[in-house]
């Protein structure tokens, strides 16, 4: 549906003392003073539960997709804030464009990912000179043999302002690939199939799909996940016969739990398709031959109550990682025809200071990612020799990870280093001799000298004495006297786990005096699963008073100081970066918000909104009581209050299918009707994408250039 913008329905106001010069800072930033800020229209709903009434002012900002009477002014309202925002940093835009050429200069165009082997074949992507997206690849047998190209995602795109390409999977006889394309930016993908040989996509078309796509070894049946249109959850597994009607489609498997998130996948050798259902506290998985399409699935071990676990098969056993009375994990086993849970036997046991958070299989060889004192780390266990030795790394903070590999028949290890000086390596790492081949090192145009930056690690003293550990990096030559910028991370939610890896964007930062830190708070996983459990649920506010500790030790220990201590996270990250604004004001100069959860509570109420009931046992449920209570006291709508807040920059996606666009967009409406002083508050809509924003290559530098722009307006750099 298209709209006539109209900027009728929004009152104007001049933004009182907006050039004013702030008392905490020298170097204040100039604020054009004749530039008028949105008002959004007050048109008060009450929500009424447990009690409560609240009067929610700007509710109908929620109407753009429920296509009701005030879609079209939604519309205007999102339009009239770019615009605001662009004229707010209209003085910025030649720097925002020398620093989009900056971050898109230090990318090397021409590129081509390190292949891997797969039945006989060598994948890789390519990318081409000056085009935003990709190529997918293959040769047969050798490195030397003629190109093949699968997708041609360049010229797919062609036409569309949004295009990914979501899971690809390849047919067991190597002739048809199945590949899933979104063209919304809402993560609900379409599944199509191309015949390899001929270069014919097929008639064969699957709609509102979550996008995984797994063979059958008939090489003519394919299972996918579908989604509810409405709610964007995965409802159903369902099995596809080529050259059938999607109408035909049997439903294999129905999740009736809606906190339940559900996938299928294949075993590395190819023996069984697996169906995974799982939330926060519980999973449970399915299993089928992949020569027995037309079977019915097995049930592995029936579900329980705080209990997860997952199944990954070996060519004589299953190997089973569950936290059933191990909280960080242990890895079990069983014999493929004795699945109940009597017959389990230990492997690895339960370590309370190290968490299992997978394992990567091998005919021969296991690997099991593990993390320990935050950090991560590969333990190799030889299955035959029955011995075990871990990779060593020497850095003193980094991160480790289990790359593609694909063949279950080998004995090479590829996997991924990086640090936050180190750029992304790929290694391949021969676990019978223990020797290291670097394939290949990302390469940052213009060259880098990793010896001219520093990386350290530091632990902040929480308010409950906690020992949180912080990561940072800086150019050398730093001076610790509390009067460089700084910009802290988090994310903090999920038990996502925020490891320190490099970044080419991050050095334009770097290079201007930016101290850049990540800041490990609970909720993430980082320091084992208690790290998690500490950070959810009624316990959620540790992840905000977190950083918020994490700031004052960096400014006590004279890293960063009041007036140059930035702040950024984004989705549920976002929701950190609203509470921490809500509960320590003061503390930040300014604050990046991207995609953020801010209206907790209206959004868990409502379960037609994508993704809400699977969110349950991370948040709570509203529906009671105490939950409500208890998110209602954080939720940063809820808790806007009449005072100074730092200067703030929001930005969201229209389409966004994680965190919709009217969150932030009321959270913005409420904050500038009701906050005092002259700090600004900017909000960036997207019109065009979702939760990940621009999909091409170097699109989404223009979104980080303003952010860029928008710290370095606050401290007064000016190139």
């Amino acid at each position: 549906m298209k709209f006539k913008t109209s900027f009728s329905l929004i009152a104007l106001t001049i933004i009182a003392g907006s050039c004013g010069t702030s008392d905490k800072k020298k170097n204040a930033p100039q604020w054009p003073n004749d530039v008028q800020a949105p008002v959004a229209e007050i048109n008060p709903y009450t929500r009424a539960i447990h009690g409560d009434t609240v009067i929610d002012n700007y509710y109908w900002l929620n109407d753009y997709f429920k296509e009701g009477p005030d879609s079209a002014k939604v519309v205007a309202y999102l339009n009239a804030e770019n615009i605001y925002t662009q004229a707010m940093m209209k003085d910025t835009e030649g720097f925002q464009e020398s620093l989009f050429k900056e971050l898109k200069g230090r990318i090397k165009e021409a590129d081509e990912s390190v292949p891997y082997l797969k039945d006989g074949y060598y994948y890789y992507r390519r990318t081409d000179e000056g085009k935003q997206y990709y190529k997918l690849c293959r040769k047969k047998g050798s490195l030397d043999a003629k190109e093949e190209v699968l997708l041609d995602v360049d010229k797919m795109a062609e036409g569309h302002a949004y295009y990914a390409v979501g899971a690809t999977s390849i047919s067991p006889d190597n002739n048809l690939l199945a590949y899933a394309v979104d063209t919304v930016s809402r993560r609900e993908y379409t599944v199509q199939i191309k015949n390899l040989k001929t270069g014919e996509v097929y008639a064969d078309r699957i709609d509102r799909t979550s996008g995984g796509i797994v063979w059958a070894t008939d090489n003519k049946t394919i299972f996918y996940t579908a989604q509810n249109p409405k709610t964007l959850l995965s409802e159903k597994i369902k099995r596809h016969a080529l050259g059938t009607a999607e109408a035909a489609d049997v439903v294999v498997y129905e999740e009736k739990d809606k906190t339940n998130y559900i996938g299928v996948s294949k075993s590395k050798n190819g023996a069984y398709i697996m169906i995974y259902s799982g939330g926060t506290l519980s999973s449970e998985m399915r299993y089928l031959p992949s020569n027995e399409p037309q079977g019915n699935f097995k049930v592995f071990q029936p579900r329980q109550k705080n209990v997860l676990y997952s199944v990954t098969p070996l060519e004589d056993k299953f190997i089973i990682v569950t936290n059933e009375d191990a909280q960080n994990f242990k890895v079990m086993e069983t014999p493929l025809d004795k699945t109940e849970k009597a017959n389990w036997k230990v492997v690895i046991p339960h370590r309370k200071d190290v968490l299992v958070e997978g394992v990567e299989e091998f005919k021969d060889f296991m690997v099991v990612s593990e993390r320990k004192n935050g950090l991560t780390q590969l333990a190799v266990h030889d299955l035959k020799a029955g011995t075990q030795h871990y990779l060593d790394f020497g850095e003193e903070a980094y991160t480790v990870y289990s790359g593609i590999n694909a063949e279950y028949n080998s004995e090479i290890l590829r996997y991924g280093y990086t640090s936050m000086v180190t750029p992304s390596s790929t290694y391949d790492y021969n676990m019978r001799s223990k020797e290291k081949d670097l394939k290949k090192q990302q390469e940052v145009l213009g060259g880098y000298d990793p010896e001219k930056y520093e990386t350290k690690r530091i632990f902040a003293t929480a308010t409950d004495g906690t020992k949180v550990p912080i990561s940072m990096v800086y150019k050398k030559g730093f001076k610790q006297n509390g009067e460089a910028p700084l910009l802290l991370y988090a994310y903090g939610s999920y038990g996502s786990s925020m490891d320190p890896t490099f970044s080419s964007t991050r050095l334009s930062l770097l290079n201007r005096g930016f101290v850049f830190a990540i800041a490990h708070i609970r909720g993430g996983e980082e320091m084992g699963r208690q790290w998690y459990e500490d950070g959810k649920m009624m316990k959620k506010k540790n992840t905000f008073t977190d950083f918020i500790d994490c700031g004052k030790f960096l400014i006590d220990q004279k890293f960063t100081s009041t007036e140059h201590l930035y702040a950024s996270g984004g989705s549920a990250g976002g929701l950190l970066m609203g509470a921490i604004i809500n509960m320590a004001p003061t503390l930040w100069n300014g604050v990046i918000a991207a995609v953020p959860f801010v209206d907790v509570v209206t959004t868990m109420l409502d379960e037609t909104i994508p993704l809400t009931t699977n969110e349950y046992d991370e948040w709570g449920n509203p529906n009671e009581q105490a939950a409500y209570q208890y998110m209602k006291s954080y939720s940063p709508y809820e808790n806007i209050e009449a005072k100074e807040y730092p200067n703030l920059l929001v930005t969201t996606g229209l389409h966004d299918s994680q965190v919709q666009y009217f969150e932030p967009a009321k959270w913005v409406a409420k904050l500038r009707a009701t906050k005092k002083g002259s700090n600004v508050v900017l909000l960036k809509t997207d019109m065009e994408y979702g939760h990940g924003g621009a999909s091409g290559r170097f699109d989404y530098l223009k979104d980080l250039a303003l952010e860029y722009a928008f710290l370095f307006k606050l401290e007064g750099i000016q190139e």
